[in-house]
């Protein structure tokens, strides 16, 4: 048996229904432009990312393939700027910008650069790359950091060698070595306390190291002795 509706319960319906037909009604418009502008957007992301950034991205790693080869066999000049067939790094980086790949190709770029003695462009394409791998990153500011000290930039090469040393300190390779090199070059502009500090983070940090084992030597020609 069906219920039967109070009629008072009938008409708070009908307000119900009232109310909703005047909203609808009165903003209909904005809320299908809304759903609209919505819709464009993400189907525009997932065009580009599936149309236009997977595919290029893939483009990317191909290129990056043959360029990487030229750089295991240090041909060097090849691997910058390419074959006749294969891109090199130079190109990747400006062909598949925003691409993965394209940062990657500009640590290598900036590793070639610095192997050919050409520091500025070392410097140039060792800053714009980044990466979540760690021990990656600590290399590359280690790189920068001897294209700086070749430029004669010691505070930029001291800053560098500082982050190489300190962006991931569970490595007991790449740390103690360029903090190594960042008291190296205070001692060498006259610096000798803030030496004495990296050289003695060295010994407290990584006393197991080769630069650990050989490090009383540098703290006692600037006076500190065991």
């Amino acid at each position: 048996m069906s219920e039967i509706k109070h009629p008072a319960h009938i008409e708070q319906e009908r307000n119900v229904i009232a109310e909703a037909q005047h909203f609808w009604g009165k903003y209909s418009r904005p809320i299908l432009y809304t759903l609209s502008a919505f819709i464009l957007i993400v189907g525009g992301f997932l065009g580009y990312k599936y149309y236009i950034q997977e595919p290029n991205e893939k483009r990317a790693n191909e290129a990056l393939y043959h360029a990487e080869e030229y750089f295991r066999m240090d041909s060097i000049r090849t691997a910058l700027n390419g074959d006749n067939i294969n891109a090199g790094f130079v190109k990747i980086i400006s062909k598949y910008s925003g691409t993965r790949a394209a940062n990657l190709a500009s640590f290598y770029a900036g590793s070639c650069y610095l192997k050919l003695g050409d520091y500025n462009n070392a410097v140039k394409y060792l800053k714009d790359f980044s990466t979540s791998a760690l021990q990656v990153q600590a290399r590359a500011y280690g790189l920068l950091g001897d294209a700086y000290s070749e430029l004669k930039k010691n505070d930029e090469a001291i800053d560098a060698y500082k982050k190489a040393g300190t962006v991931f300190e569970k490595d007991d390779l790449i740390s103690p070595e360029y903090l190594f090199r960042a008291g190296y070059l205070y001692e060498s502009i006259g610096k000798n306390q803030q030496a004495i500090e990296m050289y003695q983070a060295v010994k407290d940090k990584y006393p197991a190291s080769q630069r650990g084992a050989e490090i009383d030597k540098y703290l006692a020609r600037l006076g500190i002795t065991k």
